[in-house]
Order: structure tokens, then C-alpha cells, then sequence
């Protein structure tokens, strides 16, 4: 562990603040970073106090007016250097990733790879921030729109995704002439520490130490100060729906902008046509990946009754062959949940489903042979649409079978809860796929055919409808969250034309 944390420039005590340098005070006091793998106290965090976040909060405002200055191909420079010392670091940020979260190593280098996919988009995007141009109604006119920077936007991140949602944040809203001020979650101030001091190492090279910056906190606190300050423009949360409602609430009494990415209820709808090799696949990766605790994990298939109990069988054999147990051995497919809450969630969950009339096929106790309390077993509950607990997103390996009848009778229950993040369908029918994507199928944010409800690209924007909040980030056109639209026409005539055809005086 001490020769991963000195690889990323990390001790076993570390500043939490970082507004262009590294703050030495420990006034706010500090907390520990323990590892769900078997309870180790990887390092302590000093906190962020009042004053800090005052001088983080100007300083990032303060680089704000000189990197806007700077052409977005140049900053894409920096953002591209910046990402070959995310490959360079990939494999240590990777282990702290696991160590400090508890998802699988080969999930935590996924995670890495997404931040370097990202720097990568970013770069090419610097060189793509398109304005549209239109034709004016009046004579000798030229009409146009652009895009300019917010400022300094604030981000708040979740502790499942540590690095990859700063990224797909920071280095986007980077290249569009922003600086950046993040809060990541207490669960996990490691792997933000060490992404930062990668990034800012470079930004600092450029002449920019507070391109990117950082405050900790031992809970909300920070984040509702910052959803209340009107010195950044955007926050970008990604959180639970109570997280993100409270979150829209502070933000829009100022009008700021609010960008969330919050609670998924992620099904999949299998149909007797489909194939059900890559359906078990599918499902078993989206279930049981991230013991369960990504947004886009899945909760519930919706299979259609003729093939229930041929698919059950299935799954049930796929799950008997999950091992869990030590994340960075490369045999595991499934580590621990991430602390003793979400274990008590799990437990209360299985049990209210049992309460419900939910017949558990497999799982639904705590391991007791592991090193820490936070192994659980990867549960199928056999479920029907009458049970309130399948409309509630509960983080960790939980998946309810609901057999149907029909395609209809599947979209209508996949649509009839309150998130909208992640679906799937696995079909070989073209009619059957093309009306699941269609406006008479899913309502979600992502829609995927023959692949499951994980594993989104960064090349497509990322985000969901409902409570799910309606943020996009990553790909496509997200990065327009980051910037303001201004519509300008220019007049290069003699005369001054009124629109409409108005006459005045």
C-alpha cells in the first residue's frame, strides 16, 4: 500500500485543499480513508476549513480570468499532457481506486481509461466548439451565435466513480475556458488527491496551478456552500436523487445552472427470441459489477414468462460461478459493498422484498469468511411488478426477475418508476429492438439493444430523465453545459432596420 500511495506523490497524512498549492493548515481537523477490503486505514485527510474554502473559491475565479485567455486549442495542449500522465499513472491510481472504493481492479483501470478517453475527446473538441450561423431578415446583416466560458463551475462527485466523473467534468468544462473546483466524496479523498495532484502538476507546468482545485469534507456541508454560492455558475453533482433534489433546490433559488447525474433503476427486458449466452452475460456483468453499486447497475429484468425459468437457471448457475473476495486479485469478479451503511441497506432491502411476497432465489446474507463485514452475497429475487421495493434504487447486488407476457406489458413496467437512467433489451427481432427504442419505448436516458444497462462509452453524452436529473455529461454535444450561448448580429449596413419590419419615428 505505502509504495502505491509514494508512487502518486502520497503520504499516509495528506491536505484535502488544493486552491493552486497544497494547504498546510489542519484547523478543520481531519478523517481517515479505511479500505472495504479488510478495514486497513490507508491515510489521513486534513479537511477543508471556512477560510480555505474562501481562498479556493477566489483563486480558482482568479486562473479563470487568464485561462479563457488562452486559444481552446492551447488548452486542449494542456488537457492532452495532462492525459499522458493519466496513462503514465494508470496502474497505481487503478490500486488506490480498488483499495480505497473496493470495485475490482479491472474495473478501477477501466475507471482510469475513462479519464484518459476523456482527455483524449477533450483534446479533439478544443478544435470543435461550433456556433451556428443564420440568415438575418434584414438587409446587410450577418447573424451568428457563440459560446463563452461560465467561470469557475463546482463539481460534486460520488464515491463510486472517484476519478471518471471528475474527468468527464473537469477536462470538458477545461477546454471550454473553465476552471474547476471539486468536492469528491469523503468516502474516497484518496483517489481525488492523487488525480489532482496528476492533474495540476501539469496545469502548474503551463502557468495555471488552479486550473484545477479541491476541498474535502467529512459529509454535505461543502456541498450545500457551494450549491449556494453564486461565484460558480454551474454545479455538476452526481449523487442520489435526494442528493440531487436538494442540490437543484439551493441552486435554482439563485438561479444558477445545476447539471445532475443521480439514481438509476436500470432493467432489462428479455425476450423469448433473444440470446440468452449473451442475456446471462449481460445481466450477470450488470448486476453483479461494482457489487452492484454503479448508477447504471441493473435491478431488474422483466423476462418474458415462456423462457423464465430456462433463463433463471441460467443466472443461477452464472452467479454460483462469481467469485468474491479480494478485489485486486484477479480471480475476483466481485468485492466488497463500500462501508457498513451499505450493507444495512442491502439487509434491510432483502428483507422488505421478502416482506412483499419476493421469493429469494439465491444470496441475501452478509459472507462472515472474508476480511471486513462489507461482503455480501449477489442476490435474485423473484419478484412481481405489485412490490414497491423494485421502484426504489438500493446500492448493492440486488436483482428482481418479474417474468411478463408481452413486449408491451415489459416497457410499461420498465417505465413505471421514478428514475430514468439505463435500460436494455436483449432481441433478435428488428421490429421488436426498433420499438423499444422508439417514443412508445424506453423513457430512459440510454437505450441499449443486445448489450446490458453498464459500460456506457464516453463517446455518447451520459445522463437520464425523471429523478434521474436530465444532465448529460461525457460525449456528444455535453460540453455546451459547460458554456453560455450568446446570439450576436452585426450590422454592416448604413442604415438601422428594425426586425419585424417595425417602423419608429
Amino acid at each position: 500500500m505505502k509504495e502505491i500511495l509514494a508512487e502518486l506523490g502520497l503520504t499516509q497524512s495528506n491536505s484535502g485543499t488544493y486552491s493552486g498549492e497544497w494547504s498546510k493548515s489542519q484547523l478543520a481537523g481531519s478523517l481517515t480513508s479505511n479500505s472495504p477490503i479488510d478495514g486497513a486505514i490507508l491515510a489521513e485527510v486534513w479537511l477543508t476549513s471556512p477560510s480555505e474554502y474562501e481562498q479556493t473559491i477566489n483563486d480558482s475565479y482568479r486562473t479563470f480570468l487568464e485561462w479563457r485567455e488562452l486559444p481552446a486549442p492551447k488548452r486542449g495542449e494542456v488537457i492532452r499532457e495532462i492525459g499522458l500522465e493519466f496513462r503514465r499513472l494508470k496502474t497505481p491510481l487503478a490500486k488506490l481506486i480498488t483499495l480505497e472504493m473496493g470495485k475490482i481492479l479491472a474495473e478501477g483501470e477501466g475507471e482510469v481509461q475513462e479519464a484518459i478517453d476523456i482527455a483524449d475527446f477533450a483534446v479533439g473538441l478544443s478544435r470543435q466548439l461550433y456556433g451556428l450561423t443564420m440568415h438575418s431578415e434584414r438587409f446587410h446583416h450577418r447573424m451568428y451565435e457563440q459560446w463563452h466560458p461560465l467561470g469557475a463551475v463546482g463539481v460534486i462527485s460520488a464515491f463510486n466513480f472517484p476519478v471518471a466523473v471528475w474527468a468527464w467534468n473537469a477536462f470538458i468544462a477545461a477546454v471550454c475556458g473553465n476552471t474547476v473546483v471539486w468536492k469528491p466524496s469523503e468516502i474516497t479523498p484518496l483517489s481525488a488527491i492523487a488525480s489532482i495532484k496528476i492533474a495540476a502538476t501539469v496545469a502548474a507546468r503551463h502557468g495555471f496551478p488552479g486550473l484545477f482545485t479541491l476541498v474535502t469534507d467529512q459529509g454535505p456541508e461543502l456541498g450545500r456552500r457551494m450549491a449556494a454560492d453564486s461565484r460558480l455558475p454551474l454545479i455538476s453533482a452526481t449523487g442520489s436523487c435526494a442528493m440531487g433534489k436538494s442540490v437543484a433546490e439551493v441552486v435554482g433559488r439563485r438561479l444558477g445552472r445545476s447539471l445532475l447525474e443521480l439514481g438509476g433503476n436500470n432493467a432489462i427486458i428479455i425476450l423469448e427470441d433473444a440470446n440468452l449466452d449473451l442475456a446471462l452475460r449481460g445481466v450477470t456483468f450488470g448486476a453483479v459489477g461494482t457489487a452492484g453499486q454503479r448508477c447504471t447497475s441493473t435491478r431488474r429484468i422483466l423476462v418474458q414468462r415462456s423462457i423464465q425459468e430456462k433463463f433463471t437457471a441460467g443466472l443461477l448457475a452464472a452467479y454460483g460461478q462469481v467469485k468474491i473476495g479480494n478485489p485486486l486479485q484477479s480471480e475476483t469478479l466481485m468485492g466488497p459493498l463500500v462501508h457498513a451503511r451499505a450493507v444495512e441497506s442491502y439487509l434491510a432491502a432483502v428483507a422488505r422484498a421478502e416482506a412483499e411476497g419476493g421469493k429469494v432465489l439465491r444470496g441475501g446474507k452478509v459472507l462472515t469468511d472474508k476480511p471486513s463485514a462489507y461482503y455480501v452475497e449477489p442476490t435474485i429475487v423473484l419478484a412481481d411488478r405489485t412490490m414497491s421495493i423494485t421502484k426504489e434504487e438500493t446500492f448493492a447486488p440486488i436483482l428482481y426477475v418479474i417474468p411478463v407476457d408481452s413486449l408491451a406489458e415489459a416497457i410499461e413496467i420498465q417505465n413505471d418508476v421514478p428514475q430514468g437512467l439505463s435500460s436494455a433489451i436483449f432481441t433478435d427481432s428488428l421490429r421488436n429492438a426498433e420499438h423499444f427504442l422508439s417514443h412508445l419505448g424506453s423513457d430512459c436516458g440510454i437505450a441499449n439493444v443486445n448489450i446490458g444497462t453498464s459500460g456506457a462509452e464516453i463517446g455518447g453524452a451520459f445522463g437520464g430523465e425523471k429523478e434521474t436529473g436530465g444532465g448529460r455529461e461525457s460525449g456528444s454535444d455535453s460540453w455546451r453545459a459547460y458554456m453560455r450561448r450568446q446570439t450576436t448580429t452585426i450590422n454592416w449596413s448604413s442604415e438601422l432596420p428594425l426586425a419585424q419590419g417595425i417602423k419608429f419615428g
